[in-house]
């Protein structure tokens, strides 16, 4: 994605957690053709664990025919990601799509029932089911479905391969290939899906990577979030008491993660 900062463009990437700390290099080629080279450096961080138990054993250990569901959604899911379309102007400033509590964040490290399942590729935002969920800027709905995992789920494209998701709804009111203003509603926060409370899981992806919803988020609106930091003693403690026996409650630890 390439916005103007002031008298300049600037290019905007997104990088998968799974990417290695260390310099990197990253290949541009502009509109007459010509390539060269920028070097830049990803740095680690640390990502929280997140133990959660899910009643619905299948949404932990799917049968035969979920798994075959999955992988037919999971195509779907890539398509609605790589959708880009040129547009001059993207508004990478967001509204906050629901009005709710930040509860889990990017980049958690996640167990259901003691498994260890994939970071956690977005942002929960905690709120009561039918609370109304809104568009944060202009975009296209590219894809909309109720997926295994995601529940009733919401694709908008807002250019430049810029593109957001909405999960676990309880309600669709809007439809492929639909323009959506800044601030339209989409849908309703529910608990479809893989879920243990109602929320809304809000993902945003960026050249088919999944990045940190609070980068789009005015500052005023990320203070107070939660966030990814060392680990302590109390929180190891907590940790260990978790891989024991006994149920598993809703709990985030803090431990080195992936980037």
């Amino acid at each position: 994605m390439v916005v103007r900062d002031r008298d300049q463009w600037m290019a905007v990437v997104g990088i998968p957690l799974d990417t290695p700390a260390g310099v990197k290099t990253l290949r541009i080629q502009d509109a007459s053709g010509a390539e060269r080279q920028q070097t830049f450096t990803v740095r680690g961080k640390h990502y929280r664990e997140e133990w959660l138990t899910v009643k619905n054993k299948r949404m932990v250990h799917p049968n035969q025919q979920d798994r075959e569901r999955i992988d037919k959604e999971r195509g779907r899911i890539a398509n609605a990601l790589a959708h880009w379309t040129a547009a001059v102007v993207v508004e990478e400033s967001f509204l906050v799509p629901v009005d709710g509590r930040f509860t889990s964040p990017f980049g958690l490290r996640r167990f259901f029932n003691r498994q260890p399942r994939r970071p956690h590729s977005g942002l929960d935002i905690a709120a009561p089911i039918g609370t109304p969920v809104r568009a944060p800027a202009p975009g296209r709905v590219v894809e909309t479905g109720h997926f295994f995992f995601n529940g009733k789920t919401v694709f908008l494209e807002h250019g430049q391969g810029l593109v957001t998701m909405y999960c676990h709804l309880e309600r669709i009111d809007v439809e492929i290939d639909q323009q959506v203003e800044r601030g339209e509603l989409i849908g309703t926060v529910g608990m479809t899906g893989r879920v243990t409370g109602p929320h809304l899981h809000w993902s945003v992806g960026l050249n088919r990577t999944m990045v940190d919803p609070l980068l789009f988020l005015p500052a005023d609106k990320v203070a107070g979030a939660p966030v990814s930091t060392p680990a302590n003693k109390e929180s190891d403690e907590r940790a260990a008491a978790m891989k024991g026996k006994g149920p598993v409650p809703h709990v985030n630890v803090e431990k080195d993660g992936s980037r």
